[in-house]
């Protein structure tokens, strides 16, 4: 079993489209587009999940970059949250976010060395 992102949908394109464009490449267990809750309108990405990983790799390498219904897609092996949280953190200085650096509402900071103030406080002295 492989799990696919499929990014840069056009926002007419429907879960049963999606699937019906990774069917010719293999079995295909699930096929789900992304809506916004709010509004429901499609987010422009979705995942399919394929039975057969071999299937969902030749997918991927060969739609990947394909144009589909005018859009050119972004498909890769969909990454479990625990790799896609680290992956981030890992370009964020060491780690952490930059808010975690920003004082708590309602404190100050000594530094004043962040942001758009900091910025004019560099620049002005």
């Amino acid at each position: 079993m492989i799990n696919i992102y499929v990014g840069n949908l056009p926002y007419s394109v429907n879960s049963d489209e999606l699937k019906e464009a990774f069917e010719s490449f293999g079995s295909v267990a699930s096929a789900e587009v992304i809506f916004d809750r709010r509004t429901k309108r499609s987010r422009g990405y979705g995942f399919v999940e394929m039975t057969e990983e071999a299937d969902g790799r030749r997918a991927i390498s060969e739609l990947n970059g394909t144009d589909f219904k005018g859009r050119e897609l972004r498909v890769d092996e969909s990454q479990p949250r625990e790799q896609k949280s680290e992956r981030s953190n890992s370009t964020n200085n060491g780690g952490g976010s930059a808010r975690s650096a920003a004082p708590a509402h309602g404190q100050s900071s000594d530094k004043n060395t962040g942001g758009v103030f900091g910025f004019v406080k560099k620049i002005f002295g």
